[in-house]
């Protein structure tokens, strides 16, 4: 059956894995080729942490892909060390991805762990120097300074975190403007109304669209029409707004078998303990072909404009394979550009 809603594919690559001893960065190299080649995939997509989840680095990943693709979109889901970077530096990092990919990247940002979520989080930030109190306040700073750095020839700015003269970056960015989505994903037990409700006007104030993960459908398809409704207060074009769902796949005719390598994955990748069966069923879209379709389906369904899989098993090379020859030919999905 042919799903009649159009949709950007995106490939996740597990930047982790090399420390497991599950890939090579050729291999996750190669994926990318294989996916843009394949037509389904409009991009790739890498995640980043600093110190509490060590990684090969986003930045440099993504130019490695740059380097060997030429018309899939290069992006971050998320830039969770965004609060710590110094926004001149990656202003001028990013420009340079962007020259190099001819204008191909998405720059997904948020504002990281906060110390209360973990003892990692917690010595990243105080190694790092930045308070977790400041994490949002740093966000939304950070994405200003960067915008007006791609945009302006010179620029003075007086904030509470950062402050230059007469300061003006180059190169610029090869599109103008590059894309700055916001990852967020309040969880509702944890937070009251009223903070939920500040974070999505947030991101309909400042992002170009929205990131997330682990929501359930419904709450997607709220959250997404809330920030519209945000957004065109604000004056801005809502149909613009990108809803981009980060969305793990394990592709296995037996699902439990596919929830059991699902499970040792993110155990291991995340470094928690047991994932709970209700985190699993938000977090993961598994079993045969049809049931995983099925899943991704409900959440475009919802409003979400670019799913982006990470398949959560070793076998990366087979689980993209039956991906692209099994899963996506049902969908009317939008390619590179």
């Amino acid at each position: 059956m042919q799903h009649e809603m159009s949709a950007k594919f995106g490939l996740s690559l597990s930047t982790r894995a090399i420390l497991f001893d599950w890939g090579t960065m050729d291999d996750l190299i190669e994926a990318a080729i294989v996916a843009e080649e394949s037509g389904y995939f409009s991009g790739v997509w890498v995640g980043d942490n600093l110190l509490s989840k060590p990684r090969v680095e986003a930045i440099v990943t993504l130019s490695a892909i740059a380097a060997r693709t030429e018309r899939i979109s290069l992006g971050t889901i998320c830039l969770a060390s965004f609060v710590m970077r110094d926004p001149i530096l990656l202003a001028l990092q990013w420009a340079s991805l962007d020259i190099l990919s001819k204008g191909r990247t998405i720059l997904a940002v948020c504002n990281g762990g906060s110390a209360s979520d973990g003892p990692q989080f917690a010595h990243e930030l105080e190694n790092m120097d930045v308070a977790s109190s400041e994490r949002v306040g740093r966000l939304v700073e950070g994405i200003q300074v960067i915008r007006r750095l791609w945009s302006e020839d010179s620029v003075t700015h007086q904030g509470k975190f950062y402050n230059f003269t007469n300061l003006e970056a180059l190169p610029k960015p090869a599109q103008q403007p590059v894309p700055i989505l916001i990852a967020a994903n309040p969880r509702e037990q944890r937070l009251d109304d009223p903070v939920v409700d500040r974070i999505l006007r947030r991101v309909a104030r400042f992002g170009d669209g929205w990131q997330t993960d682990a929501t359930p459908v419904e709450t997607f398809r709220q959250r997404f029409d809330r920030i519209c409704e945000y957004a065109v207060a604000e004056g801005r074009d809502s149909s613009m707004l990108d809803s981009c769902l980060h969305l793990m796949v394990n592709i296995n005719d037996n699902r439990q078998q596919a929830i059991e390598e699902a499970q040792h994955f993110l155990v291991s990748y995340y470094g928690a303990g047991t994932i709970s069966q209700e985190k699993m069923d938000l977090w993961l879209a598994c079993g045969s072909p049809e049931e995983v379709a099925e899943k991704i389906q409900s959440y475009i369904d919802a409003g979400c404009k670019t799913p982006v899989l990470r398949f959560v098993s070793p076998d990366l090379k087979g689980q993209l394979q039956r991906c692209i020859e099994e899963v996506l030919p049902v969908f009317k999905t939008v390619g590179p550009k």
